[in-house]
């Protein structure tokens, strides 16, 4: 697939993947709708993308409310040419589950999941006119539950499920649904106290640059599953299968991981 004849829709684009991805779309010739809630953040974006000959328009609104929705739908609606929307908007929280409240709950869990999922649903019907890609960008810990991210988990499990299901029932038309799951990567999302506690059990952090040049490659290459980084891939598919052995490992693990929740929620 070639991107210089897309025009794509691309939530979360202030974040670290977000924007890097929008700027190696643009590279490949694509037309960009970004949104994101930091109106700054995205009109220096825009600028930015425009300052270098790049086709873009932008939308502030936040995606994990109705209002939200209907805005990037609306803007959709006015560049009928939309044939990709790429699912990158999302939150995380590092907090031991019992001590994680329930509007933190509620707000990630809208952000992650019924967000996208009813912003595709808005947009499905201008995306089958147009044969279009719908992309989910997932993580590994959505198929590996972790603790201390037990609401970010079932919220990425969720992604994963509807990305599977959507791209079955959508397998009898030309429409394509694409799921690519990173694993840790060095922005914003990921707090200080993730970052060290990952320094010190050894997990690697992907630079966003890298994370959104695999996940031109996945469009492209049209893959319809993608897991990024090693290790990491091959746990995925382990726990799939000897989930017990991964809870092990993983168990070991823990008298680290209380200790930077400890230092996180201090």
């Amino acid at each position: 697939m070639q991107l210089k004849d897309k025009t794509i829709l691309l939530t979360g684009a202030t974040g670290g993947i977000g924007e890097a991805l929008a700027l190696r779309l643009v590279k490949q010739g694509a037309t960009l709708v970004i949104t994101g809630r930091n109106a700054d953040k995205l009109q220096r974006l825009q600028a930015r993308i425009l300052a270098n000959g790049g086709r873009c328009r932008s939308v502030v609104a936040d995606i994990s409310l109705e209002a939200g929705i209907s805005i990037v739908a609306q803007e959709a609606a006015r560049v009928p040419q939309v044939n990709m929307l790429i699912n990158n908007a999302g939150v995380s929280d590092f907090i031991e589950f019992e001590d994680q409240s329930a509007e933190r709950i509620r707000c990630l869990m809208e952000a992650n999941v019924t967000g996208p999922m009813l912003l595709t649903q808005r947009l499905l019907p201008q995306l089958r006119i147009q044969q279009g890609m719908i992309v989910n960008i997932g993580s590994t810990f959505g198929s590996i539950g972790y603790p201390g991210f037990a609401a970010y988990c079932a919220s990425k499990f969720a992604m994963r499920g509807f990305s599977e299901a959507l791209q079955r029932e959508l397998a009898d038309s030309p429409m394509q649904v694409l799921y690519v799951a990173p694993r840790a990567t060095r922005t914003t999302i990921n707090s200080s106290a993730v970052e060290s506690m990952n320094a010190e059990l050894g997990n690697r952090m992907d630079e966003p640059d890298w994370v959104a040049e695999q996940i031109c490659a996945a469009i492209i290459r049209r893959t319809p599953r993608v897991y990024l980084g090693w290790p990491e891939k091959l746990f995925v598919r382990i726990n799939a299968l000897f989930p017990a052995l991964v809870a092990v490992s993983i168990s070991k693990q823990l008298p680290i991981i209380r200790k930077y929740l400890a230092r996180q929620n201090t």
